[in-house]
């Protein structure tokens, strides 16, 4: 692997709280990759950050009473605590309305506008003479003509699905003052798409085609033969980066552009602060790319933004965007305007010290190449049946018998057995098993090798019996612990990616630091004569009454 990995995410928007779709389809694949990189010694910048323009934030502002600045002070900060709290190890999360970001953005822009990468198109929008300004396609509302909805958004009936142009509906009515719109000329600035088709061609689908997931390269394989259309980058709205030209009064660059940007904008932040230059990270080929989100921002990502990027002619591109599809609740599809979801900050608040079994759970369900769907069921048969009665009860009987026979010190390991000595070639293979399928971005896979491991503990534990044969044979019972204690270590080691918290409680437990370990997956980890901790459960049963409280809140 290339030693600099540039890693970036998908920015939220700071117009309401996380969701568990969120975390299962970028942030939790993400941190896993790059806590993986980290342990491997890999020089990693892990960029994310709260997406802070828009029309969604208007909207929130304007439903709250608030101004768009407030709403996102405050989503920002619940979103940044979230995040910490589940251990997704950002180098930095920044946001796109600090100062930065907006300078970095408008060079951008004045780069392409001043190198005549970009085209002025004049074309009619949607204006409400009483409010004094151009319509957003949210702010729009009117008849369906798909379906007859009297309620469909300019850009989308949410009744049926269509996508539509804010021209499209029929009696369109003005949220702001509730008035009928006029058509009113506009000038804009659009990056001509259409241009870049060959390169994209040649770029993606010849250059990509191997190493992208198919989701990812089938949709791109759509829009491109298709046929692509110049984008607008800039708007008629007075919330956003403001544009840098003085005829530009009123408008600002489009969300889908600026948010990008943020990638380089925090890369910048972080580099001022830690006495770097963000072109090591964005402007050297030795650095490897890659930006992880959810399929709704594949084009976004692999067309749209690379695009930016080749235009503005000193970037380097994307190496992979391995995005994930969409997660369901419950066999329905997580809706966040009808509150129908599982929010990260109430998660955090109802299962305190429970961080692990919900990375556990959605990496085990992730959906990676297909929706795939969580249920409350699941996730309390994952921490029970598996979590704790096959990794966390292996360790403890472990510990346990450990301080019971030898008042906690780890004893020689004597004549091995056969069965002992392939156990231990095993184990050796595990890190490098794990390992591939990560690189792979096959987190499920890794992580079910993973267990795989857990499994190999326990049932070697259980199949010699310690507490039975310190009967008749004590000698050889040394010989069991010791090497079980170290597929404990090996554990806590490997699972760090997955398990962050679990990994350092036992690590504690054990006397160990993780970063003595060589990756070769040796059992030498732990040394006869060490004295380990007294035993701790790493995970507790959850029980059906708090499974059915979060079932109830869904019904609310």
């Amino acid at each position: 692997m290339t030693k600099r990995h540039l890693i970036t995410t998908a920015l939220p928007y700071a117009n309401g709280p996380l969701h568990i779709g969120h975390l299962a389809g970028v942030y939790i694949p993400a941190d896993i990759y790059c806590r993986y990189l980290r342990a491997k010694g890999e020089e990693v910048l892990f960029i994310g950050g709260s997406d802070e323009h828009g029309v969604p934030i208007t909207i929130t502002a304007r439903r709250e009473n608030t101004t768009p600045q407030a709403v996102v002070d405050r989503y920002h900060e619940m979103i940044k605590k979230s995040f910490e709290e589940l251990g997704i190890t950002f180098d930095i999360y920044s946001r796109t309305t600090n100062a930065v970001h907006h300078e970095t953005a408008s060079d951008f822009f004045t780069k392409l506008y001043q190198t005549g990468k970009l085209i002025e198109k004049t074309s009619e929008q949607y204006y409400d003479e009483e409010a004094g300004e151009f319509l957003a396609d949210r702010y729009i509302t009117g008849t369906c003509p798909q379906c007859g909805n009297e309620n469909a958004y300019g850009d989308q009936c949410e009744a049926c699905g269509t996508s539509l142009n804010a021209t499209d509906l029929i009696n369109p009515k003005s949220v702001l003052s509730g008035n009928v719109p006029v058509l009113k000329a506009t000038n804009h600035w659009y990056l001509p798409l259409d241009q870049y088709e060959n390169w994209l061609k040649e770029w993606i689908l010849e250059g990509h085609k191997e190493d992208w997931k198919i989701n990812v390269y089938g949709q791109c394989k759509s829009w491109i033969e298709q046929g692509l259309q110049p984008r607008a980058v800039t708007r008629d709205l007075n919330w956003g980066v403001k544009v840098p030209l003085a005829e530009a009064e009123g408008k600002v660059l489009y969300v889908w552009f600026d948010a990008p940007i943020g990638y380089i904008s925090a890369t910048k932040e972080w580099c001022a602060q830690n006495g770097q230059h963000y072109e090591k990270w964005w402007k050297d080929e030795e650095t490897r790319l890659l930006h992880f989100i959810g399929k709704d921002n594949i084009v976004f990502h692999c067309i749209i933004f690379p695009v930016m990027l080749k235009a503005e002619g000193t970037f380097i591109l994307p190496e992979n965007v391995p995005a994930n599809e969409f997660l369901n609740l419950e066999n329905r599809k997580i809706s966040t305007s009808k509150n129908y979801a599982v929010w990260l900050h109430e998660y955090l608040e109802d299962f305190k010290d429970k961080q692990d079994v919900l990375r556990y759970t959605l990496t085990t369900i992730a959906p990676e190449t297909k929706d795939a769907d969580f249920t409350w069921t699941d996730f309390q048969a994952k921490n029970n049946n598996e979590l704790l009665a096959i990794f966390g009860n292996f360790v403890n009987r472990t510990v346990v018998l450990i301080h019971k026979y030898y008042e906690g010190i780890i004893p020689e390991m004597g004549e091995l057995t056969e069965d002992e000595k392939n156990i231990i070639a095993k184990i050796a293979e595990f890190p490098n098993h794990i390992g591939a399928s990560i690189e792979k971005f096959r987190f499920r896979e890794a992580l079910a090798e993973f267990m795989n491991l857990a499994r190999l503990g326990n049932k070697y534990l259980t199949d010699t019996e310690p507490w039975k044969v310190v009967k008749t044979d004590p000698e050889r019972v040394k010989t069991i612990l010791h090497l079980s204690i170290q597929i404990c270590a090996c554990l806590s080691v490997l699972g760090e990616p997955f398990l962050p918290f679990t990994s350092e409680k036992l690590q504690k437990i054990l006397n160990i630091n993780v970063h003595d370990w060589n990756q070769g997956g040796n059992i030498d980890l732990l040394k006869a004569g060490q004295k380990i901790n007294p035993p701790e459960y790493l995970f507790e049963k959850i029980e059906d009454v708090a499974i059915e409280m979060q079932i109830n809140k869904l019904k609310l």
